[in-house]
């Protein structure tokens, strides 16, 4: 793949500058930087009979990154941790060697009342020499996010570092993770602002760039100075994310992430045997796939 970028779809294609597509992994292009996997939670109508129950499953190699727009989640892990996540704060979780969790809709919420659960579960790859280390889970409300407004649109850093700030964050290499809300047209420029691989996600809205408009739903990707100007149309809502890349491959399988497919391999087995680190709050079991 060249280095003049991708569009994501659910059929990639090229228009130029960019590659378009739906989320990560896709066929032309497997990772944003360290990004390694983007899931797009709804919007989805819960209750009154219906909840968000995601069972006790695993994780190795990464560190997972939820952040809502729409609705609450509780997250519980095999560390002890129980934390509640609302819309615009953050859920980091280093997996490292292995962590288990689940993730519901909180008990008080289920009630009869109708719900919206709306989001995004995101996979940040480790470096090859933390891939081993020890799980951790950390929580930021969203009024510790740095935010700033430019004219009318505004931004808010969610993890890493770009246009001059940091984010509290504890990330393992070089990226970024942003999100910007129009109120009118606005034309985006990057350059100089953050480094390595970008993607741009459209919540909500469109663009218009290298002559072509994207609509929601959509990725595009490319490298940071590639970026040909890209005009966000009023009342969009983008979240871009990259960062500088690994310089080795990363296995995955299933919610395994590894540089080492031996290592990958030994996580399925440990899951399978059971003899992966479990919760002590929860004996549900997600199987392997297949």
């Amino acid at each position: 793949m060249s280095n003049r970028g991708l569009i994501i779809a659910e059929r990639s294609r090229d228009i130029g500058d960019f590659l378009v597509g739906r989320l990560i992994p896709f066929r032309k292009k497997r990772m944003i930087g360290p990004f390694i996997f983007i899931d797009h939670m709804g919007p989805v109508n819960l209750g009154p009979e219906r909840y968000l129950d995601v069972d006790q499953h695993p994780h190795i190699g990464l560190a997972t990154l939820t952040y809502m727009l729409e609705g609450e989640i509780m997250h519980e892990d095999s560390l002890g941790t129980k934390q509640r996540i609302t819309p615009g704060s953050v859920n980091w979780m280093i997996a490292g060697k292995g962590v288990s969790h689940t993730e519901r809709t909180p008990a008080d919420l289920r009630d009869g009342r109708s719900l919206v659960a709306h989001g995004y579960q995101i996979w940040v790859a480790l470096p090859k020499d933390l891939e081993n280390t020890d799980p951790k889970f950390y929580h930021f409300g969203a009024d510790e996010l740095p935010q700033w407004q430019d004219g009318s649109t505004s931004f808010k850093l969610i993890a890493g570092n770009g246009y001059g700030k940091t984010s509290p964050v504890p990330v393992h290499s070089p990226l970024f993770m942003l999100e910007i809300k129009t109120i009118e047209d606005y034309i985006l420029d990057t350059s100089n602002e953050l480094s390595g691989e970008i993607g741009i996600c459209i919540v909500k809205g469109s663009i218009l760039a290298c002559d072509n408009e994207i609509k929601s739903g959509n990725i595009l990707v490319s490298k940071v100075s590639d970026v040909c100007k890209i005009e966000v149309k009023a009342n969009s809502h983008l979240l871009l994310f990259g960062g500088e890349p690994f310089n080795e491959e990363r296995h995955i399988y299933w919610n395994f992430v590894s540089h080492s497919k031996r290592t990958v391999d030994e996580a399925r087995e440990s899951w399978k045997n059971r003899t992966f680190p479990m919760m002590k709050t929860d004996k549900t079991y997600v199987p392997l796939p297949g």
